[in-house]
């Protein structure tokens, strides 16, 4: 593999930046995808073009539509509304406020209409669940109410935009949830927080188009007592190709590679549901 030219890998990281649908994405991510366009195309241009297009493709794409995103204004108004929601103890409206925002991300807005039976089915023999790790979380977090954690749960969240991490901080601060997030490259600084439930939800396809071993190099860096991964069952044009039966395979061909080359067992529990196919993993 030929040797990435340094200045130009820099040059391109600060080009990116200058670009207001790239400026929040993490510097590291950013910079590995840099590198392996610049391998891969004839010129500087080509290498950016490329760059940006790989970025929408895991990232920008779900959030194509909303350009509120872009804006603190909006997020603002979104912690207004979830605080009087809050101030006024009224769960049932502090649970529509928090459905309403995660329509602004594709992934979390696809999810709403199996939300319930989603966590109460992934989650029932799990408790007591007092930590949970949100890797590629989107706005996810703000399903917690759905979630029937303990009261005390501590809640880490990361994923690749720093705004949308500042405001899931606000956010965290102001419901009184223990925890934090903050931006990472999952496949190259992946949390070793010590969990009750990782969840890796639909970010394995896309965290494969950076690097094909993203799936061995996460799972086996979680240090949690159960790990939930899913795949999404549509595409985000709502076509169905397929893609249960194609990811249900990749994943039991892991899981299956694991046990042979580490000897150990590890237990596999599927569940599918509308939108989405599951897999509750026990080490």
């Amino acid at each position: 593999m030929p040797k990435t030219d340094n200045a130009a890998l820099e040059r391109l990281v600060t080009d990116v930046f200058t670009s207001n649908k790239y400026k929040d994405i993490h510097p590291e991510l950013i910079r590995t995808v840099g590198a392996q366009e610049l391998q891969k195309r004839r010129n500087f241009k080509d290498a950016l073009k490329a760059t940006k297009n790989k970025l929408h493709q895991i990232g920008g794409a779900y959030f194509s539509g909303h350009a509120e995103l872009e804006s603190a204004a909006n997020f603002s108004t979104w912690l207004a509304e979830l605080r009087q929601a809050r101030q006024q103890g009224d769960q049932a409206e502090l649970r529509r406020v928090s459905a309403q925002i995660m329509t602004n991300h594709a992934s979390t807005k696809e999810r709403l209409p199996i939300l319930e039976q989603f966590y109460s089915t992934l989650f029932a023999d799990l408790a007591p669940i007092h930590s949970i790790l949100d890797l590629a979380c989107g706005l996810n977090p703000l399903a917690l109410p759905w979630m029937n954690a303990a009261d005390d749960v501590e809640y880490y969240a990361c994923d690749i935009y720093q705004h949308m991490m500042n405001f899931l901080n606000e956010y965290m601060q102001l419901m009184g949830i223990q925890g934090h997030a903050q931006p990472c490259d999952v496949i190259h600084e992946c949390p070793t927080n010590v969990v009750d439930v990782a969840l890796l939800l639909k970010a394995l396809p896309c965290l494969e188009q950076i690097d094909k071993q993203a799936t061995h190099t996460i799972l086996n860096s979680l240090n949690a007592r159960y790990i939930i991964v899913s795949y999404p069952i549509y595409s985000l044009g709502g076509k169905n190709k397929g893609m249960a039966a194609h990811y249900e395979t990749q994943f039991r061909e892991f899981v299956d590679g694991q046990i042979n080359q580490a000897s150990q067992k590890w237990e596999i529990k599927k569940y599918s549901f509308e939108t989405e196919l599951a897999f509750v993993l026990k080490k």
